[in-house]
């Protein structure tokens, strides 16, 4: 007898960033649909624990931008919890300005930067 093939490996959990407008904290419409598609992502594989940064451009002080990122990913987080994900799975961090994506100094690039990134633990 042939053995039977070998069940493929489950897909890998990848949760999208969200991003932000200029100096604000506030949802935008886009981020909603990304949370809501992570959420379902998270629900799926509820063994997983989530930490989400705060990031922010490079315009600003240090300071300012560490609780603009603090703000970023508080909503992120309060959002996930309205959706069913436990406040147990999700701690946060700030990381204001310190850590860009985009190293280049753009309008492009700085909305790369102003944005609530998962990392999975």
């Amino acid at each position: 007898p042939v053995a039977p093939p070998p069940a493929p490996a489950p897909e890998p959990l990848v949760l999208s960033d969200v991003y932000f407008d200029y100096d604000q904290s506030a949802l935008r419409s886009d981020a909603e649909a990304v949370l809501e598609a992570n959420a379902r992502r998270l629900k799926a594989d509820n063994r997983r624990t989530l930490l989400i940064e705060g990031h922010c451009d490079e315009r600003g002080t240090v300071a300012y931008n560490l609780v603009l990122g603090e703000k970023r990913a508080r909503m992120v987080k309060q959002y996930l919890e309205n959706l069913g994900i436990s406040s147990s799975r999700i701690q946060m961090t700030s990381y204001g300005k310190e850590k860009p994506f985009c190293p280049e100094h753009s309008a492009d690039c700085w909305q790369q930067n102003r944005r609530a990134h998962f990392v999975l633990q």
